[in-house]
């Protein structure tokens, strides 16, 4: 998807006009993938815009960072405080946020921890990830051939740059074949997610989803999910899931930040159908939530100030 500029990225401490936001040729993590991020949502709501689970996205990022041997020179508050500033001095109502964290210019090689750490945080419009037909209506989804990252080859705890490389080579395989999004399996042949969001599926009014054991990142609406099923008293479980469970179940679906609550229509050309009941209320409650109107789960939509 195009990006379409804005004025100002936060980089190293302050903020830049977007077009001098730059790194050079040699930066490590050109090279090497040698980075972390997140993906945030800003939403416009009647106080004005509010960050889905700001905080909680920073502290993600800096377990991530944490991972791969990389101090963040900011603190959380600072980096949160740092979003409102791109949020406020672009004046966006509702925005994607990008913060990234990489190793930068003036070292090369595999051994990385003398190379300086960059941080930068961008913000622009975008809207839903898997398009508005795919959150009405639902999407085709398709098994991947490209299995998920093993613990002991990469974790997928963190949400580094170079392991989405596989991502990557999934949702081109699926695209290519004409599907929406990918599903990706294990090395034991289990579902652990989509190219870049978490997977649910329920059956008989009960919504089950991977462990994170089973090689899933650890997903902020994922949890929400989670949560607000609870508060629902709807039966919600995180169990291993086989490619059977998606064909046989009564309905399916996505969540991510970027995708936030998307249907599944469709698995390996087994129809699932039109978004059905426990789907739509969880999509309507999430909306509820991310735009200020959900008073149990305020903590969430943390105001831009």
């Amino acid at each position: 998807m195009p990006i379409p500029e804005v004025e100002f990225i936060w980089m190293n401490g302050e903020l830049v006009p977007w077009h001098e936001a730059k790194v050079h040729v040699l930066t490590h993590a050109l090279h090497y993938g040698s980075g972390v991020f997140e993906g945030i949502r800003c939403y416009k709501t009647d106080r004005g815009p509010a960050v889905f689970r700001l905080t909680e996205h920073m502290r993600r990022l800096e377990r991530s960072a944490k991972m791969y041997y990389m101090d963040i020179p900011y603190s959380v508050e600072q980096l949160r405080q740092a979003t409102f500033d791109v949020v406020k001095a672009n004046d966006l109502p509702e925005c994607y946020i990008r913060p990234i964290v990489f190793r930068g210019y003036g070292e090369m090689g595999l051994f990385p921890l003398n190379s300086t750490i960059d941080v930068a945080i961008a913000a622009w419009p975008w809207g839903a990830y898997l398009g508005e037909e795919g959150i009405k209506h639902g999407v085709r989804a398709k098994t991947t051939s490209v299995q998920s990252l093993d613990h002991n080859a990469i974790s997928p705890a963190a949400k580094a740059c170079g392991q989405y490389l596989n991502s990557i080579l999934a949702k081109v395989e699926v695209t290519k074949a004409g599907y929406d999004e990918a599903i990706m399996l294990n090395r034991n042949g289990y579902i652990t997610q989509g190219s870049g969001e978490n997977i649910f599926a329920v059956r008989d009014g009960k919504v089950a989803t991977p462990f994170l054991a089973d090689g899933v990142l650890e997903g902020l609406t994922r949890d929400a999910v989670l949560r607000v099923c609870a508060s629902e008293h709807i039966r919600a479980e995180e169990r291993t899931l086989s490619r059977s469970d998606l064909y046989l179940a009564d309905e399916a679906f996505y969540t991510g930040t970027a995708a936030e609550v998307v249907p599944i229509r469709e698995v390996d050309d087994h129809v699932i159908g039109e978004p059905g009941p426990v789907t739509r209320h969880i999509q309507q409650r999430f909306r509820a939530i991310v735009e200020a109107r959900d008073e149990e789960f305020a903590s969430y939509a943390e105001l831009v100030s």
